[in-house]
């Protein structure tokens, strides 16, 4: 009698217990990365004449390419952003810097199940006010933002310390990695990711991987001519620009056949995005004109970033999405993903992706305050923008789809009656966020 109530009792625990399990096991995997200061300009999906971005380029044809997702215009404004969800006036306070108190993905997912990690570039410790902000010296607050696991430059060390390229100076789950003069940055960062990727391979992982690539100095790759020579490995050129660029999709390449190899690849969401316009120095040349980067501006060459998302068990119809997207949307999205229940400023893109309902985004807007240097803070503004145009808090509107550079701001006695509307309706929206003091 004990063995029959016993096979009963054993029988009731699997069949509750086994729905959750399945959900775990089926939960997609999902890897964010973000090339640092990539504007849409730089890929062949997008038009790009000028680079070698076969594997991104892939990516795009086979899975969904949003051609137009709206960023921040600089570094650390965009990663707040992106990872809380919340737009720049409600807590960015300092350049270089993540408050304390604030929730991000990082936290959502680890929440949810997942096996976390954030490797790259972090900058969010406020190593720039080392009087002001003791946090700067606390190794464990990626940690505390949600990461199980992390490998990132610029944590506790200055760039003036160590750089981010050859012989890079890199801290891994407290500790400082052992310099190394014939390392390249960019590898060791995707080397740690594959190994996670191994290491977490039988349950649901969250990579975060903020990219050091192609942000300046602009110097030789491992498969630039140049870095044959040791002498030559830290040599500056704008020319470079375009090795690393090509070395970022070699990376992304390495990540996608880790996925394959480990039968992963069907359900694991990929991500890849910039975090904000190009560096102003580098002209790309595209099907649609030559265009300068626009970092630091609020212009469309500052904001315009790529967005490619590939999940082939996941999205619904491979193409293009031509909706707008903000940085606060992807917060939204993972939220929506996991059943969480946390708040944001974003808008949930999960339908789209799944294909089970469309991109409800009409608006986006941008607040941004860099907080950091003269000639960055002359861009300090407010804008609300829908596909077509662009109002900025100033009163200045363009007809952003003819006008990409702003150079003719519409006068309201010139507007039609269409444009009249559009424009009442994107200073209504305005009106919702707090003006600059």
């Amino acid at each position: 009698m004990r063995i029959v109530r016993f096979w009963w009792v054993a029988l009731w625990i699997s069949f509750s217990m086994g729905p959750l399990f399945c959900q775990q096991t089926d939960r997609p995997n999902v890897i964010l990365i973000m090339s640092d200061d990539m504007g849409y300009e730089c890929l062949g999906s997008y038009g790009s004449l000028a680079y070698q971005t076969p594997v991104l380029d892939s990516l795009a044809q086979n899975g969904l390419r949003f051609a137009n997702c709206i960023s921040q215009p600089l570094c650390t404004p965009s990663r707040v952003k992106l990872m809380t969800g919340q737009y720049n006036y409600r807590n960015y306070t300092h350049f270089g810097f993540l408050p304390d108190d604030q929730y991000t993905f990082g936290n959502l997912m680890r929440d949810a199940g997942y096996s976390t990690a954030i490797v790259g570039k972090w900058q969010l410790n406020g190593l720039a006010y080392k009087k002001e902000l003791p946090q700067w010296k606390d190794a464990s607050r990626p940690n505390a933002f949600g990461f199980d696991e992390y490998c990132l430059w610029q944590l506790t060390a200055t760039a003036a310390q160590g750089e981010r390229f050859s012989d890079p100076l890199i801290e891994a789950n407290g500790k400082f990695l052992e310099r190394d003069p014939n390392a390249y940055g960019p590898d060791l960062f995707t080397n740690y990711i594959l190994d996670f990727i191994e290491r977490k391979k039988a349950q649901p992982f969250f990579v975060y991987y903020p990219m050091v690539l192609v942000h300046n100095p602009f110097v030789p790759t491992p498969n630039s001519p140049e870095w044959q020579d040791p002498a030559l490995r830290t040599k500056q050129d704008p020319r470079f620009f375009a090795d690393m660029v090509s070395y970022t999709d070699t990376l992304v390449g390495r990540i996608m056949a880790k996925l394959k190899a480990l039968e992963l690849d069907q359900n694991t969401l990929v991500i890849f995005l910039g975090d904000n316009g190009t560096n102003k120095a580098i002209r790309s040349r595209t099907d649609h004109g030559n265009i300068r980067g626009g970092k630091g501006n609020t212009t469309d060459a500052g904001t315009h970033v790529p967005f490619i998302a590939y999940w082939p068990q996941g999205i619904g119809e491979n193409g293009v999405e031509t909706g707008l997207i903000e940085f606060s949307d992807f917060f939204a999205t993972l939220n929506d993903m996991v059943d969480g229940k946390h708040s944001s400023d974003g808008q949930s893109f999960l339908k789209r992706l799944t294909g089970t309902g469309k991109n409800k985004r009409d608006k986006a807007f941008v607040h941004y305050d860099p907080l950091w240097g003269k000639n960055v803070n002359q861009y300090r503004n407010q804008f609300v923008r829908n596909l077509g145009y662009k109002l900025y808090a100033n009163g200045q509107f363009f007809h952003v789809a003819q006008d990409t550079l702003e150079k003719r701001p519409l006068l309201d006695r010139d507007l039609e009656r269409k444009q009249k509307k559009i424009k009442t309706a994107l200073k209504k929206e305005l009106a919702r966020h707090p003006v600059f003091e």
